[in-house]
């Protein structure tokens, strides 16, 4: 596969021990050539922005994840304006934890979509158990224009909901879960110019890495299972990625 098909990786969380070198070189070694390494907060969004800046090919958003909505969003407008970054997030709603209190989680939200609005950015989603309450906050602060439901774990009608609004599904390693049936439904049901794919890593191995610590060299496995499940052969899910990550993140 790897020197055959061009892979964009839109979602990842790069380590910072050292290693993203390594991991970087066997990405590449495996055709993903352009990687979204994603914020969690203000410190994680600035070291993302500092090592996208040192590799060619990685770009960065900056945002703050609802497990640290508690935080607010102070300072994450200031990163907008680096060269590297390229969307604001992950941001939304996580009730499976709670983390942060919902009324806060639903604040912060609503400011990191008006930051997408204000900038002219891309708005990556994270919503766990709370479809309802991010629907109703998308629809009452406007939807941007290029917005992305990371790690889709929805079923068809909530797709059908997020394509109606216009957004793109980014797929995980959960399509190649046997148990995720709604998940494959729901790919069954997005058209080839609204997917995404992405390994979310370090968390959610594809099928036969499960159980491992997930690495971005490992989104071709999430094509292949997006590609079983949509029917579509591989190399139209590698191409039609790769373009509507281009498109979505206006990467270049």
């Amino acid at each position: 596969m790897a020197g055959e098909l061009r892979w964009t990786d839109d979602h990842c969380h790069l380590p910072d021990d050292g290693s993203a070198d390594e991991v970087l070189a066997a990405a590449r070694a495996a055709g993903v050539e352009r990687l979204v390494h994603v914020g969690t907060d203000l410190a994680s969004s600035r070291a993302a922005m500092v090592l996208a800046a040192a590799h060619d090919g990685v770009w960065a958003t900056a945002g703050v994840h609802p497990h640290e909505a508690r935080h607010g969003v102070d300072g994450i407008e200031g990163l907008l304006s680096d060269p590297s970054c390229v969307a604001v997030g992950e941001c939304g709603f996580d009730f499976h934890y709670d983390h942060s209190p919902r009324d806060v989680q639903r604040d912060v939200f609503a400011a990191q979509i008006a930051l997408a609005h204000s900038h002219d950015k891309a708005l990556v989603i994270h919503t766990r158990e709370a479809w309802e309450e991010t629907f109703e906050v998308l629809d009452a602060e406007g939807v941007p224009a290029r917005t992305v439901f990371h790690c889709f774990t929805g079923g068809a009608d909530e797709a059908d909901e997020c394509l109606a609004r216009g957004a793109f599904l980014s797929f995980s390693g959960i399509v190649t879960f046997p148990s995720a049936h709604d998940v494959r439904a729901a790919a069954a049901r997005c058209p080839l110019d609204r997917m995404l794919v992405e390994t979310d890593s370090p968390y959610l191995a594809p099928v036969p890495k499960r159980g491992r610590t997930n690495e971005p060299g490992w989104v071709p496995l999430v094509g292949a299972g997006l590609a079983e499940a949509s029917g579509h052969p591989i190399a139209a899910i590698a191409e039609a990625t790769w373009a509507n990550a281009e498109r979505c993140y206006r990467l270049t």
